[in-house]
């Protein structure tokens, strides 16, 4: 009975390789989860024959756990913030409408969650288990009966193992799955009792024996487990270290060393590297720092060990490696034990202010600085130690890893030293500048460093998009990094792996630089790196696609840019080098800005406030580029090759262009007001990023949903005042005029989108120009005259002739899916209406609902003008000349719509659509008409019918003028007084034709002239 599961299981283990990949066309597992595989071995589970039991197990691991995903996320623990992950859980697509957003976010998040629960509990297992393989195994009891096999079957070691495995990935689909473990009735009693005891009987096995009993035997799994739950939030943290002893725990696997405990080698070291992290991971709450002064000796004890690590590294040694990650764990530690003790100071000082009654729910540590001063020269010689190692390229690639934890450790250490009440600015200045002397700069000047900046290209996802590409088997409901085969995780953070260490260098280098200014310039020289700036140009060229794989690289690479871009913000001024490549950082930050991913608000914040409105960083509006920008348009007005110069008129550009450099920091105060609903995300964010560790709620991430801001961030005060306007109009009320601060708002953001797109048009490239044109719109629907106003009438002008060119124009494609519409057309309703409501007939106004009617767009909407809105064409008076794009794009092709043409003809006829009044459109009439009658092509017999009619009509017409227009028609010219040029007399084609169709109407003897 158990051939099968174990069958099925080798099958998972190849297909993940990708030994199939070649061989089939679709995925093994997704046609395994189609077939219910997930159903029969959650049954398969009840059964009683332990080998059944056993088999299923190991079965259920194949499917769920990947083994090079805990790698990687082992690996990247000890790096920068690398103990933060995403949940591993499916994006849920949302079923309902989502509700207005509301000041109070939490408790919309605790609705929904409540609501997406009570959804869940009314679907059926496999409707569940189908968007979600772990939730569905969740509402199928499987963690009770993971209790129960532990419990009363006693399986052997190997299927413990697998369901600690499990387990920990059900720990990493999320908190909520956390929660379920937690509350799983004497889940957590046994795994704790039985594989985490404090004392155990030591086994002796002989050699090549494998342990056949794992009970009252530390297991390390059972303990990454614990680790995993405690990222979940503070609060299971403090519930688990409380309710289950577990600081005992720690102290007894962290006390000794490795070798020294009766264990098994491997797994004595990998239990106190996974004890040192759950530590770690506990310390991120402020939790569990009285341990530190408990152990103080032991961790002095490990501390010692270092240098001789550092020195002699042994490659032949098998447990090199496990001493390397515990160092590197240790120190990380440390990081978080010096946060926790450098917020002591600031949380004394708020009891005091504010008294204890308010802030009672934050316990404040049994620790303060003085606790950890000790510390820090021990790890700065270690420091010194490993940078010599850099000029032997084998014992560097060693400790490169552990070299970036004690450099991020310096940095965690001065930020947080200056906020201490015993801060000595003088000493803490002169030590810098001997530690940057004696140490740091000579290293930033070795040709080693630039070696490390010419490997960012080649370990970029951001340059290298094709890391991001998910394997074949690959599925929504069951999400993984994608690690498998060939490609394992250290071909992708290994050793050469840049990142890691640029970014706790980087980071080292604005600390620095934030406390010392005087040492500024000197730590500018890093980004005069070729390398890196080679790195910084192609890494915004790529766009990666978002999943959980690119998510989790990228936030780190994203690090990186990060702290690169905030050392040109602090040098900028001091350093012509980095002044002169300004520009390249504004476009990087700008890139990264609309990049960033959840958990990264307080980056986001900080790049909005520092550099993306920061003058400094467009040096075109002082060197000239708005004078530039009106050379061009003279020249382009001159040459006369791109009608969109016509719908420029003064200010001209470059003074709109001065006038918005100018207004800068009210722009900038215009878009972090409106960020202002991420307020609660940004706070939390920034505990993290700060080390504020009494603040910090949960080392999870939150949910991978995509990047935070959307890629029309900077059209985003266009779309709120919009909604919010709406809204209050669907109440009943009437806005006919906005406030000033209001009026401020709209202009803020036409003139920041006027100047990415003059000078960093690239970044708005992703955003196709239909969508740049529905949020324009949103001006002219917004009020009654708010597009009237002159700073936003001009700045509305200026973008609509860049939108205008024809490069751009050639692109616009109103018929594609628009995020937030739901038709163009309905759109395209409501700004006719608004035309015949507050338009005044304004030129820009008729020239934006000119766009959509050329020859290219959807039919329906030139119906909508000759149609149900028809009075619009006696006020659409935009000049021939006025117009920005060319008329052939709306002459050209032929009309083919047969009703359309009625319209046409119906509205020239009954004078409707008249030469003074719409100019564009009576001419793009007449041109359509001219064509339809004097088309001799074999088509239906009613179209053939309609044709003859239409001629019959135009040559008997009582109005001369029109008569003439319709049958002299030659070829539209901008230049005529009319729109086109006419024939003196009809051509002989046209005669017969028009004697073949009148006929008997004709006098045989007379020329077929119109009256």
């Amino acid at each position: 009975m158990c051939d099968a599961p174990l069958l099925t299981t080798t099958v998972l283990y190849q297909a993940k390789a990708g030994d199939f990949t070649s061989l089939l066309k679709y995925s093994v597992l997704r046609m395994l989860l189609d077939a219910g595989f997930l159903f029969l071995l959650r049954f398969s589970l009840d059964d009683s024959i332990e080998n059944v039991i056993a088999a299923c197990v190991q079965a259920l691991k194949a499917l769920l756990v990947s083994p090079s995903d805990e790698e990687y996320l082992d690996r990247t623990f000890s790096w920068y913030l690398g103990a933060s992950v995403f949940p591993l859980r499916p994006n849920e697509v949302e079923e309902d409408d989502e509700d207005e957003e509301d000041a109070e976010e939490e408790q919309l998040k605790a609705r929904g969650n409540e609501k997406t629960k009570a959804k869940d509990d009314k679907k059926a297992d496999p409707d569940v288990a189908r968007a979600d393989a772990v939730k569905g195994l969740l509402k199928m009891k499987v963690l009770q009966r993971l209790r129960y096999i532990l419990e009363v079957v006693r399986p052997v070691p190997s299927v413990i193992l697998d369901i600690l495995a499990i387990l920990t990935r059900i720990a990493r689909h999320s908190s909520e799955a956390c929660n379920q473990i937690l509350s799983c009735p004497r889940l957590l009693e046994t795994i704790v009792s039985e594989f985490l005891p404090s004392t155990w009987k030591i086994q002796t096995l002989s050699a090549g024996r494998l342990m056949t009993n794992a009970y009252g035997v530390p297991v390390a799994a059972a303990m990454k487990l614990i680790r995993v739950l405690a990222s979940a939030g503070r609060n299971m943290s403090a519930i688990l270290l409380n309710k289950y002893s577990l600081k005992a725990r720690i102290g007894r696997f962290i006390s000794e060393d490795p070798s020294d405990l009766p264990l098994e080698q491997q797994e004595a070291f990998v239990l106190s590297i996974e004890a040192l992290r759950l530590w770690a991971i506990a310390a991120n709450y402020g939790q569990t720092c009285d341990l530190y002064k408990d152990f103080y000796p032991a961790l002095m004890k490990m501390l010692q060990t270092l240098p001789n690590l550092i020195s002699q590294p042994k490659e032949e040694d098998l447990l090199y490696s496990f001493y390397m990650q515990r160092a590197e764990v240790l120190v990380c530690l440390l990081i978080n034990i010096t946060n926790s003790a450098g917020c002591v100071a600031e949380l004394q000082a708020q009891f005091i202010s504010s008294g204890r009654d308010q802030l009672e729910h934050i316990s404040l540590p049994p620790l303060d600085w003085r606790h950890v001063t000790g510390i820090k020269p021990f790890l700065e010689g270690c420091v010194k130690r490993c940078l010599k190692k850099i000029s032997c390229p084998v014992a560097w690639s060693k400790v490169r890893q552990l070299t970036a934890t004690y450099i991020t450790y310096l940095g965690t250490y001065y930020s947080k030293l200056i906020q201490q009440p015993s801060y000595r600015p003088v000493e803490c200045l002169e030590e810098l500048e001997q530690f940057c002397s004696e140490t740091l700069f000579p290293f930033l000047s070795l040709p080693a460093l630039e070696n490390m900046f010419e490997d960012l290209r080649s370990h970029s996802v951001l340059c290298n998009p094709g890391f991001c590409c998910l394997g074949p088997e690959i599925v929504h409901s069951l999400v993984s990094l994608g690690f498998a085969g060939v490609e394992s995780p250290l071909s992708l953070v290994g050793p050469k792996f840049p990142f890691a260490f640029l970014t706790a260098l980087f980071y080292l280098l604005n600390t620095i630089s934030s406390i010392h200014k005087g040492l500024a310039e000197k730590c500018s020289t890093i980004l005069y790196s070729n390398g890196l700036r080679d790195y910084l140009v192609h890494s915004c060229k790529g766009i990666p696609p978002i999943n959980h794989r690119s998510a989790s690289l990228l936030r780190h690479e994203f690090h990186f840019q990060y702290f690169v871009l905030q050392l040109a913000s602090k040098t900028v001024i001091v350093s012509p080098q980095v002044t002169w490549q300004a520009p390249l950082y504004h476009y990087v930050a700008m890139t990264l800005l609309s990049q960033l991913l959840p958990g990264s608000e307080h980056l986001a914040r900080e790049l909005l406030s520092r550099l993306a409105f920061n003058q400094d960083f467009i040096p075109e509006g002082k060197s000239g580029g708005p004078e530039a920008e009106d050379l061009s348009y003279i020249l382009q007005l001159g040459a006369e090759r791109d009608t969109s110069v016509k719908v420029h008129s003064n200010p001209t550009r470059g003074t709109l262009l001065g006038t918005a450099l100018k207004q800068l920091p009210t722009i900038r105060v215009c878009y972090l007001s409106h960020f202002a609903h991420l307020q609660s995300a940004i706070l939390r964010s920034q505990a993290f990023y700060t080390g504020q560790n009494h603040l910090v709620q949960s080392v999870l991430l939150p949910e991978m949903t995509g990047p935070l801001l959307p890629t029309d961030w900077a059209f985003l005060p266009l779309i709120n005042l919009y909604d919010q306007v709406n809204r209050e109009e669907m109440k009943g009320k009437m806005v006919d005029s906005l406030p000033a601060n209001l009026v401020e708002m709209v202009t803020s953001c036409l003139q920041w989108a006027l100047l990415l797109e003059t000078w960093r048009g690239e970044l708005l490239q992703g955003l196709p120009l239909a969508a740049k044109l529905v949020r324009i719109a949103c001006v002219f629907l917004t009020g009654s005259n708010l597009f009237l106003e002159p700073g936003i009438h001009d700045n509305l002008t200026a973008l609509l002739s860049i939108y205008c060119q024809q490069k751009m124009m050639s692109t616009l494609d109103l018929s594609t899916t628009l995020p937030g519409l739901t038709s163009f057309h309905d759109l395209y309703i409501s700004l006719l209406e608004q035309f015949e409501s507050v338009s005044f007939g304004d030129q820009l106004f008729g020239c934006f609902l000119l766009l959509p009617l050329q020859r290219k767009f959807n039919t329906q909407l030139r119906q909508a003008v000759f149609g149900e809105h028809v009075s619009v064409l006696r006020t659409l008076g935009v000049q021939l000349k006025q117009l920005p794009v060319p008329l052939e794009n709306y002459t050209h092709p032929t009309e083919t719509s047969l009703d359309l043409l009625r319209q046409y003809f119906k509205t020239l006829v009954t004078g409707t659509l008249r030469l003074s009044w719409c100019p564009v459109l009576y001419v793009v009439a007449v041109a359509h008409i001219n064509c339809f009658i004097f088309s001799q092509e074999a088509v239906d017999e009613v179209t053939d019918a309609a044709r003859r009619s239409m001629l019959r009509k135009s040559y008997l017409l009582t109005d001369e003028v029109l008569s003439r227009h319709l049958l002299h028609f030659k070829l539209p010219n901008v230049e005529s007084p009319c729109g086109f040029d006419t024939y003196e007399e009809l051509p002989s084609m046209r005669r017969r034709w028009i004697q073949k169709v009148l006929g008997d109407l004709l006098n045989p003897e007379t020329e077929p002239e119109p009256k």
